[in-house]
């Protein structure tokens, strides 16, 4: 690691992580994530100036220690491990989680990735983090149209409010299942002004997160005159 800096070298590092940073925060916000470009840059060029800090204050080995009290070679090098370590405080606070739905885990890792490549390029490491940028847009950008293609586990909460001629809850369960889906009961409360059944199922399948398509079973229910009201809300698997 270079130690011996011209403002050159500081320009363009600091110019090579705007660049990078600003990148991964242009995709971020494209897809309205917490993160976005502000964020991404302000992460970056603090990872960057950290280092460039850490380089500063190291001292080459030919250089004759001054007289007076002295920084330790050693200590520069906790900066941008201190860096690090806010850093995870920052994605911490991106991730939401509420009842089995989490998102911002991948803003979280991005912060966090981000990081990273700013010490790469504020240590003077230009070439490492240019791979690294290009990698970490290449799975941002590239590995969402995969992902969304790959089967995965999907589920949905099903509630049916039928009348008290509506069938009962073992048919309505074999009705769905024949169509190829998991169902796992919530619970069934009965509404003796009205008559109502109210029926609440979690709903399972296996498909890809593209076919957004609702399934055919649903419109056969909501065709069944015995079932006065649904409703369909997908959630993330628990």
């Amino acid at each position: 690691m270079p130690t011996t800096l011209t403002w050159t070298d500081i320009a363009l590092r600091l110019a090579l992580t705007a660049a990078a940073g600003a990148l991964f925060g242009i995709n971020r916000s494209e897809k309205g994530r917490s993160a976005g470009l502000r964020t991404t840059l302000l992460v970056s060029l603090a990872a960057c100036i950290a280092m460039i800090l850490a380089n500063k204050l190291t001292l080459p080995a030919a250089t004759p220690l001054p007289t007076g009290p002295i920084l330790n070679p050693g200590d520069p090098l906790r900066i941008p491990l201190g860096v690090l370590s806010g850093m995870g405080f920052i994605g911490a606070g991106a991730i939401i989680r509420r009842e089995n739905l989490i998102i911002g885990v991948t803003t979280a890792a991005t912060v966090w990735f981000v990081t990273i490549m700013g010490l790469c390029f504020g240590s003077g490491q230009l070439a490492l983090g240019a791979v690294a940028g290009a990698l970490g847009l290449g799975v941002l950008g590239g590995l969402t149209w995969a992902e969304d293609r790959l089967p995965r586990d999907r589920r949905a909460v099903l509630v049916l409010t039928m009348s008290s001629q509506g069938p009962g809850e073992s048919a309505i369960r074999s009705r769905i299942e024949a169509g190829g889906f998991q169902t796992v009961p919530r619970g069934v409360v009965y509404d003796a002004t009205s008559r109502h059944t109210v029926l609440t199922l979690d709903v399972n399948w296996h498909s890809r997160k593209i076919d957004s398509t609702l399934p055919a079973i649903l419109r056969e229910l909501a065709a069944d005159p015995a079932i006065v009201a649904l409703n369909w809300r997908e959630a993330e698997p628990a």
